[in-house]
């Protein structure tokens, strides 16, 4: 159940109003402050509550509306239809992360390497105008036998790169007994499609404050993705990204997932949470992350995460999805065009840096 509450409405009756109700119904109140209005969200048994009992208890109170969702704090609805944002801090200045905002773009490695190779991509993807570096500290693989990531160590080696380039860091927890290195170097910690219903670590990353990015689970459906979602936010941790990263279909001949690109709009209706798109993941072949980041973005999506490595033949995983530092930049200039007619563009032109000696 949601209140929303009348412009003009002095904070200390808000505030009245919060605590009355949690005393009286014994629910748990939330405020919600978006650009036009003020939102009071109600968590709780509230089924038996009367609509108009609330609504005329007090004349500051413009509406009184039931949630029919099953996810409640991720529900749009709880936001009186406006949408949020996830600020991130990072060492260059404060990223936000949103559907009123530019197009952010998240590029990197699949997994963590060596500190040449991570601090030189991070280089090359900050000058192309990336606001995060993403690289596999842990790695989730089918195979046992696979490239598991260095773990621990390199984290430091993230670290590192944050430290030559100002960038932010996106990396993968797998277990919650990591947490507390991860979130050391980490600004935003990512939860992959593997660990999407786990339920435990889902709880572990709601109970701190860094912003979390949440991928879709191979198999799972929308309800179930936002479910996910509502875990975090009910453990208290409102800084949720949704990434979109491919599903798994019964056509794998061509692409290793089906991009699903109709969640775009469908998040749209649904939640306020900014949305995310991996065409790296979702197509698993470099040569369709161009014309699918190009799709992502005309449709809507408010972040592109896009795999990066200097050398894709002798990547230790997911070569054949990543794009050269040389095809990342051809990339950029190209989503530059589209991304000034939907105005979703605020990165400077990569060869008007170079003339101005910037890069």
């Amino acid at each position: 159940m949601i209140i929303v509450v009348k412009n003009g409405t002095p904070a200390d009756e808000v505030t009245r109003i919060s605590q009355e109700l949690h005393n009286t119904w014994g629910v748990t109140v939330e405020k919600s402050v978006g650009q036009n209005k003020v939102v009071l969200g109600l968590i709780g048994e509230t089924a038996t509550l009367d609509p108009m009992q609330i609504q005329n208890n007090s004349p500051w109170i413009e509406q009184v509306l039931r949630i029919q969702k099953p996810f409640k704090r991720v529900s749009r609805e709880f936001r009186h239809g406006e949408a949020s944002e996830v600020v991130v801090p990072t060492p260059n200045g404060p990223v936000h992360i949103g559907e009123e905002h530019p197009v952010v773009l998240v590029a990197g490695p699949c997994s963590v390497e060596n500190e040449e190779m991570i601090v030189e991509t991070a280089k090359r993807v900050k000058a192309a105008g990336a606001k995060f570096l993403r690289g596999g500290a842990y790695k989730p693989r089918s195979s046992p036998y696979a490239f598991q990531g260095h773990g621990e160590s390199a984290l430091d080696l993230l670290a590192a790169a944050r430290e030559a380039t100002g960038l932010g860091i996106i990396t993968e927890l797998m277990d919650a007994a990591d947490l507390p290195a991860l979130a050391r170097v980490a600004d935003v910690i990512q939860i992959g499609a593997r660990n999407m219903q786990n339920f435990s670590l889902l709880k572990k990353v709601g109970a701190q404050d860094k912003p979390v990015l949440i991928k879709r689970g191979m198999s799972a459906t929308i309800d179930e993705w936002l479910m996910a979602a509502e875990y975090i936010l009910a453990a208290g941790n409102p800084n949720v990204i949704l990434c979109e990263r491919g599903i798994r279909t019964f056509d794998s001949k061509y692409v290793r997932n089906t991009l699903d690109l109709s969640v775009i709009p469908v998040l749209r209706q649904l939640t306020h949470l900014p949305i995310m798109i991996d065409p790296s993941h979702g197509t698993g072949k470099s040569e369709y992350v161009t014309p699918m980041a190009m799709a992502a973005l005309a449709a809507g999506a408010d972040s592109l995460m896009i795999e990066v490595h200097p050398n894709p033949a002798k990547a230790l995983s997911d070569g054949p999805q990543s794009l050269t530092p040389e095809k990342f930049d051809r990339l950029v200039q190209e989503l530059s065009v589209l991304g000034k007619v939907v105005d979703r563009w605020s990165i400077p032109d990569q060869r008007s840096l170079v003339a101005l000696g910037q890069v």
